[in-house]
């Protein structure tokens, strides 16, 4: 063999190793969250976007520009974003969308929070897709080759190293009709703006732009209304100087967020949970001034939305093995052997269970026991054998045989097999 066709022999085998690895790579399981995230509604909803941009195709001096201006940009997340791919069509709709959305969000993971700031890591455009992994993307860097090696005599080296952390991005899929055009980075950054905004902001003005009008206004004039729930408060207000947790009248606690020192005026937002319940402002000279009503509106009562295969479960509630019956209600202890019966499961007048006369073995039982019969020995005998009388005990006198008239007491015969006399 020559030496050309030696150094072909480890690479034609890693080729033919290479669909059994694919085959063999772990499938991702599906997770089930105890407690439910909720979304809210307005997370689901998708309003198209309406971005000119040139029909004529992408050019490659236009490819390097857009890559160039879009390399490592950053932006804040307009909505939850799943760690999966979502694809987005350009002036279009979002695929998945509405609960389909919500399920990818429970069953993938959440890669970023609404408000939050996410970095485009890498950037590819194709024929008819441009597609931009944040936060370094959905998958792995090196999918299959991370699980290749080469060597031997347990010195393997892997032919992309990777440390085992598991994927945390995201990967935005911009889809045209027909072909990429010639766009640049201002109208990109236009298109992808229901999902990611490239505008120079803060975090809290981010953030409030996710929210419906009445919330961004509350937001950005550092307002809290009663209802806000922890991360609205943050925005709002920022952290807390500081907290004070307590329990409350009805026993459950109660965690008090303090802005503001004396005299200044000093601001306590009190946490149920994790929604602010009671706001008070209190200023010096003044009486405290509460505000104890929702002012959210029907915010929380009917806008979350969890997906349909996600339940949160409470103490008391049935799981899926008790709807299965792999979990049925056991029977009340007994002392029966399995397949026992007792008289009573025959008498339709007596409940089972309920006490009965105790019926002795006939070899022990006694004159007066419920269903007493006379043994054989106690059978009255004939005239020619023993006597059917004894004497009272502890007369010390021995059994006679036969009867005795003038006695007029009845005599039983000895108990059979009598110890022997000595004498």
């Amino acid at each position: 063999m020559s030496r050309t066709e030696r150094a072909g022999f480890p690479l034609l085998a890693a080729f033919c190793a290479l669909p059994f690895l694919v085959i063999a790579l772990p499938l991702r399981a599906q997770v089930f969250v105890v407690e439910a995230e909720h979304v809210e509604k307005h997370y689901t909803e998708f309003a198209p976007t309406h971005v000119k941009y040139p029909e004529q195709p992408m050019t490659q001096l236009g490819r390097e520009e857009l890559i160039r201006f879009m390399q490592s940009e950053q932006g804040f997340a307009m909505r939850p974003l799943p760690i999966a791919n979502l694809t987005l069509h350009a002036n279009g709709h979002m695929d998945p969308t509405g609960e389909k959305y919500v399920e990818e969000l429970h069953q993938k993971g959440m890669s970023v929070k609404a408000g939050d700031r996410v970095v485009v890591t890498d950037i590819r455009i194709r024929e008819k897709t441009i597609e931009l992994d944040l936060n370094g993307g959905p998958e792995h860097k090196h999918k299959y080759l991370r699980h290749i090696a080469i060597g031997g005599g347990g010195m393997e080296t892997p032919l992309a190293a990777d440390d085992g952390t598991p994927p945390t991005g995201v990967r935005l899929i911009l889809l045209f009709e027909e072909r990429v055009p010639d766009l640049n980075g201002e109208q990109l950054q236009g298109l992808l703006k229901p999902m990611i905004d490239f505008g120079v902001k803060s975090p809290a003005e981010a953030f409030a732009e996710t929210l419906p009008d009445f919330l961004r206004k509350a937001i950005e004039q550092h307002r809290v209304l009663v209802g806000m729930d922890r991360d609205m408060v943050v925005f709002a207000k920022g952290q807390p100087m500081r907290k004070v947790r307590e329990t409350g009248a009805d026993g459950k606690p109660v965690e008090i967020w303090i802005y503001g020192e004396s005299p200044q005026p000093v601001e306590m937002i009190w946490f149920e949970g994790s929604f602010a319940m009671r706001v008070q402002l209190a200023k010096v000279g003044e009486p405290i001034q509460e505000r104890s009503e929702n002012e959210m509106g029907d915010y929380w009562g009917n806008q979350p939305v969890v997906a349909k295969n996600q339940h949160e479960v409470k103490l008391g509630d049935s799981t899926d093995a008790d709807r299965t019956q792999e979990n049925a209600p056991r029977a009340a202890p007994t002392l029966r052997k399995p397949g026992e019966e007792l008289p009573a499961d025959d008498d339709k007048d007596k409940p089972v269970g309920s006490m009965q006369p105790v019926k002795m073995p006939p070899d022990l039982q006694r004159p007066g026991d419920p269903g007493y019969k006379p043994t054989v020995s106690a059978k009255p005998q004939d005239s020619g054998s023993q006597g059917s009388g004894s004497q009272p005990a502890g007369s010390g006198s021995q059994p006679q045989s036969g009867s005795n008239s003038n006695s007029g007491q009845s005599q039983t015969s000895p108990p059979p097999n009598p110890p022997a006399n000595p004498n």
